[in-house]
């Protein structure tokens, strides 16, 4: 070499008295040294260490101490673009390739590692294409509301959800009334309930006026009753219309809504392809074409399932919605005239009818003696 190298007790090479190597040691450090160096690099070029195999890197060589002919030689880091890779595997030394990370080291076979697909790069492909359907469908959007962009239109359908929307309104509204009229009547029963515990207080403490004071309160107290009655009617009512218009038909507008946005991805591709289409056909938009084919037939499919989920849920909706309003409707009447008229016995008919429980004042509160 160069330059010598300070004497190290783990890279001593044993020789003779004069001066020559050992045969035993001979063979086998040559061999090693052989099958270290790679193709090109002159022993000049070598730089020879004595640290262990821990931080080996392309293009170095360590040699460790040799104790006897008999230890097999460390296999060596060598750069898998080398060309003497293939001729150090034919005489019979150890190779380990690394793929893509850190060089690994390990005696036997050849070992390719197979390459971990990045998570980062799958995320951001994500972005592209969400970003890029983005992009379309505002583009389309803008253009339906300047008057620029064709958009496809389901005219039966359409007018089946325009209805829906519209109902949904007036149910809205009849939901809104009914809950002032329950709270009305809420208010009108207490009063009642209050002037009767009145007059009957009155008739315990005027003797002369016993027998009037007496009447007002048992006919008080007879409305307060027909009217908690009327009230567990109206409460009913109110229950079942505010779940079909919140729960029901909100779900069905939630389908509606998801047809809406197939609707227009659909229309954004098909533009889309139509622009490619009116364009010339050469080797680079071919290929641009057969995707935006394919793009357009994946949203068509979904367009198509989506309107025929919402025409299905428009069925059922229709047919939900006129069973429960009519049995609510009936409820509501039959409720309304048999107070007003007085008839206690056909509004105790028509709760029981329609299976309603009225709930009783502390029947929610246990007694005393349930707790203990």
């Amino acid at each position: 070499m160069a330059q010598e190298s300070p004497k190290n007790s783990a890279a001593e090479i044993p020789v003779t008295s004069n001066g020559q190597l050992e045969d035993s040691h001979e063979h086998s450090f040559n061999r090693d040294l052989k099958c270290s160096l790679p193709v090109g690099l002159g022993l000049s070029e070598t730089k020879i260490t004595s640290h262990g195999f821990d931080s080996a890197k392309e293009g170095v060589v360590e040699a460790g101490q040799f104790p006897s002919s008999s230890a097999s030689p460390k296999p060596s880091v060598i750069s898998p673009s080398s060309a003497a890779a293939s001729r150090l595997a034919g005489q019979g030394c150890d190779l380990i390739i690394p793929t893509g990370g850190r060089a690994q080291q390990k005696s036997g076979p050849v070992v390719l590692a197979d390459e971990v697909k990045n998570p980062a790069m799958e995320k951001l492909e994500l972005v592209r294409k969400w970003s890029l359907n983005t992009y379309k469908c505002t583009r389309q959007i803008i253009s339906e509301k300047l008057g620029r962009g064709s958009r496809t239109v389901d005219l039966e359908l359409e007018a089946q959800i325009d209805i829906l929307r519209d109902n949904k309104k007036k149910y809205e509204n009849i939901l809104r009334l009914a809950q002032t009229l329950s709270t009305q009547l809420f208010q009108m029963v207490h009063t009642q309930r209050q002037l009767g515990d009145a007059f009957a207080d009155l008739s315990l403490k005027s003797l002369e006026l016993h027998e009037e004071f007496g009447y007002n309160a048992d006919t008080q107290k007879l409305l307060a009753k027909n009217g908690e009655t009327l009230l567990g009617a109206i409460n009913f009512f109110i229950a079942s219309v505010n779940t079909l218009v919140n729960k029901t038909i909100e779900d069905t507008l939630l389908t509606v809504k998801q047809y809406e946005s197939a609707r227009i991805e659909y229309d954004a591709y098909r533009t889309d392809l139509e622009e490619l289409n009116l364009g010339p056909r050469d080797a680079n938009t071919l290929p641009k074409i057969e995707q935006s084919q394919q793009l357009f037939q994946v949203h068509k499919e979904k367009y198509d399932k989506m309107r025929n989920d919402v025409s299905i849920k428009l069925k059922f909706l229709e047919e939900n919605k006129v069973k429960v309003l009519h049995n609510q409707l009936v409820l509501f009447h039959n409720a309304i005239a048999a107070y007003f008229a007085g008839n206690q016995k056909q509004l105790e008919q028509t709760l029981k009818q329609f299976h309603i429980k009225l709930k009783t004042p502390g029947a929610d509160a246990p007694s005393w003696l349930e707790e203990q």
